[in-house]
């Protein structure tokens, strides 16, 4: 294998300082996903009603999001390395912030657009930075390090919960509800960046990190899978609660369906690190873009209240692991100083995928007239990064 092992694994002392780090790290990726994105799509229904846009143009606002993360990702590694990762991750936390409140302060299309082209940039850096970070310190700790590791990709769970308590309350104000939904999901930020840059402060432990160059051909397969998972996994975090909303759900159920999106999240490093721990190639990756796959699938094929909220359990639980695992296998196979560039060729597939899915779908949900028309892709691309996954194998040294 590319990688190296760790002469010994530190201690019960040296992991719980870790773990401290690695939850204050993970309110990087609760910003960078939890809140600057995935809570668009609690918003979206509001918006698209009081500013009359089409399925076509909300997805836009989600795609401005995706390239701006996509670009973030292009520049991330070497801005990380020349500037370091943690300070990257606090900037681009910030970054994420100030995109969230513009989002309140305007209602024209451009501008909107703007605003969330700015929050995906800055999610870049956090979740780069962090995720760098977070695979440093999962180096030291042998299989526990995948616990950390998922901890880490788990915080988008925190911003989801989070959101979901807050956000519907200020949408029931009724027309405009949605502007101080904006306001006070940045609000929701600041504490959250406190903590960050409070673990700087105390030595959160900076990555030795280097300008390595990473072997991409080699890892085609997966690459072209995460490709696939991110335009399937966004189409449905853009449109699922739409989907719900169109079923006639209350106000309390729509609640529920999105805690249990993030209680999943939170949950996922204890169903899955174990099995992830065990399994080679791409065999995790594989097998987690399957459980998302099945959760995307289940209000289509099954219906009903049940099969919502397991949708939302099933899916939330999966979604941050195959991030996870792209993490592990670039750690696995890489050696230290290539770990930046290969994270940052696998966000860059990540951001071309996501950038595409919002717009399609909402494409084809406009011209179909139904909502479940995108989900049925959405399912479609999460089964093809699980046959892409299953081709991929580990580097040869």
């Amino acid at each position: 294998m590319g990688g190296t092992t760790p002469a010994a694994v530190p201690g019960t002392a040296a992991f719980a300082h870790d773990l401290r780090l690695v939850l204050a790290l993970a309110m990087a990726s609760a910003i960078a996903l939890g809140v600057s994105r995935f809570a668009y799509a609690l918003i979206l229904p509001d918006m698209r009603d009081d500013l009359g846009w089409s399925y076509a143009l909300a997805g836009w606002l989600n795609a401005s999001n995706a390239i701006g993360y996509l670009l973030g990702a292009l520049v991330a590694p070497r801005a990380i390395v020349a500037r370091g990762a943690f300070g990257m991750t606090v900037a681009g936390a910030v970054a994420c912030a100030l995109g969230v409140l513009a989002c309140a302060l305007v209602r024209d299309a451009v501008l909107l657009n703007g605003a969330r082209l700015l929050s995906g940039l800055g999610g870049a850096f956090a979740f780069v930075g962090g995720g760098v970070l977070a695979a440093g310190i999962a180096q030291r700790h042998g299989r526990r390090g995948i616990l950390l590791l998922g901890i880490f990709y788990a915080g988008p769970g925190l911003g989801i919960i989070l959101s979901g308590l807050i956000v519907p309350v200020l949408l029931s104000l009724g027309r405009g509800g949605w502007q101080w939904a904006w306001v006070a999901l940045a609000l929701l930020c600041l504490p959250m960046i406190a903590a960050l840059a409070a673990a700087k402060r105390a030595g959160g432990g900076q990555a030795t990190l280097a300008g390595g160059r990473a072997r991409l051909l080699p890892m085609l397969p997966m690459l072209a899978g995460y490709f696939c998972f991110g335009a399937g996994y966004i189409a449905y975090m853009t449109f699922m609660f739409a989907f719900v909303r169109g079923q006639g759900a209350g106000l309390g159920f729509q609640v529920g369906f999105w805690l249990a999106i993030g209680a999943g999240m939170l949950l996922s490093p204890f169903l899955w690190s174990g099995l992830l721990a065990r399994l080679r190639h791409g065999f995790g990756f594989a097998g987690m873009n399957a459980v998302t796959g099945l959760g995307a699938l289940l209000p289509l094929l099954v219906g009903g209240p049940l099969a919502l909220v397991l949708s939302g359990l099933c899916f939330g639980s999966a979604i941050m692991t195959v991030v996870a695992t792209t993490t592990q296998f670039v750690r696995r196979n890489l050696p230290p100083a290539a770990i930046t560039a290969g994270i940052g060729a696998f966000t860059i597939a990540f951001g071309l995928g996501q950038s595409l899915g919002p717009v399609l779908s909402g494409a084809v949900t406009d011209a179909l007239g139904t909502v479940s028309a995108g989900l049925w892709g959405s399912a479609l691309a999460l089964f093809g990064a699980v046959a892409l996954g299953l081709a991929q194998r580990d580097l040869r040294s």
